[in-house]
């Protein structure tokens, strides 16, 4: 059995290393800031003290870090040290060029890249339902597939490295294209004269509702606080898509809305609260 180093252990990456040590994989977690040795072991997950004791402990590398200056200072650092028989596997939003521009440097170490970023939250994660998109060459990704199929219903190999990361733009481009009009047609709605519970009653029986949303209508509808991925989170990513549309020269109007208010939300004591919370606050909005 391959032993899992989990490096970068935020919501996510805390979510992969807890699952897969529940189902049985040896796994060692580490992070920039430092990991609570204690809490970790009552997961099951071994806590390396130092970068370097993650490499010597482990076969196969999961990076779930916040950006992409952090996936590039990990992955800098991971290619200093002899990766002989090593796959890395970055699984957080990032532009698609990224994990391309570290394979050479990846290789030349002795090891193997692949992109597998995630589609859905720690909630997802911890009952193995997530989805992912799979980004590198046939080799790689059957060797990682019994490892992610643990955390994933939904694994499907898009194409060769940096293809998982351009499904994943797409995937949250569109989502953010979502939200932003279900925002705007909460605000239309209450001009119109109607609440917040009754557009969501119709909405969420109506063609217009997607498994995104029909997840998050207790957060919408203010019956629960958790947090599955923060605005904040958004707001980032939506700056990584922005990028990736601007590098090609595509227009994209609707994520240019969406990313507005996400950003705008991610400035105010919105920031932390789930992505479903800018439906509400658009709705109660006076301007």
């Amino acid at each position: 059995m391959e032993r899992i180093g989990v490096l970068g252990l935020g919501r996510m990456g805390r979510a992969m290393a807890v699952r897969l040590a529940g189902q049985g994989w040896p796994v060692v977690g580490w992070t920039r800031s430092g990991a609570d040795a204690e809490e970790l072991g009552r997961d099951g997950v071994q806590a390396a003290s130092s970068i370097e004791e993650a490499v010597v402990q482990s076969d196969v590398f999961i990076l779930s870090l916040f950006d992409g200056e952090a996936v590039t200072q990990v992955l800098d650092r991971l290619a200093r040290f002899d990766l002989a028989g090593k796959l890395v596997v970055e699984t957080s939003t990032v532009d698609p060029t990224l994990c391309q521009s570290a394979k050479a440097s990846i290789e030349a170490a002795g090891g193997r890249i692949m992109d597998a970023p995630v589609s859905g939250g720690p909630e997802t994660i911890a009952a193995g339902s997530a989805g992912f998109y799979l980004g590198g060459g046939e080799e790689d990704v059957a060797r990682f597939r019994p490892v992610v199929e643990v955390l994933g219903a939904r694994v499907v190999h898009i194409g060769p490295l940096g293809a998982g990361a351009s499904a994943k733009v797409l995937n949250n481009m569109m989502l953010c294209g979502y939200w932003e009009t279900l925002c705007e047609a909460v605000r239309l709605g209450r001009a119109l004269g109607l609440d917040l519970d009754t557009m969501m009653t119709f909405l969420g029986d109506s063609p217009a509702a997607t498994p995104a949303m029909k997840g998050r209508m207790s957060v919408i509808l203010g019956h629960e606080n958790t947090v599955g991925f923060p605005v904040s989170g958004v707001a980032k990513d939506t700056r990584v898509i922005e990028g990736v549309a601007a590098r090609l020269g595509i227009e994209a109007p609707a994520l240019s809305a969406g990313a507005a208010r996400f950003q705008r939300e991610a400035r105010t004591e919105a920031a932390e609260l789930d992505l479903a919370a800018v439906v509400p606050r658009a709705f109660a909005a006076d301007d």
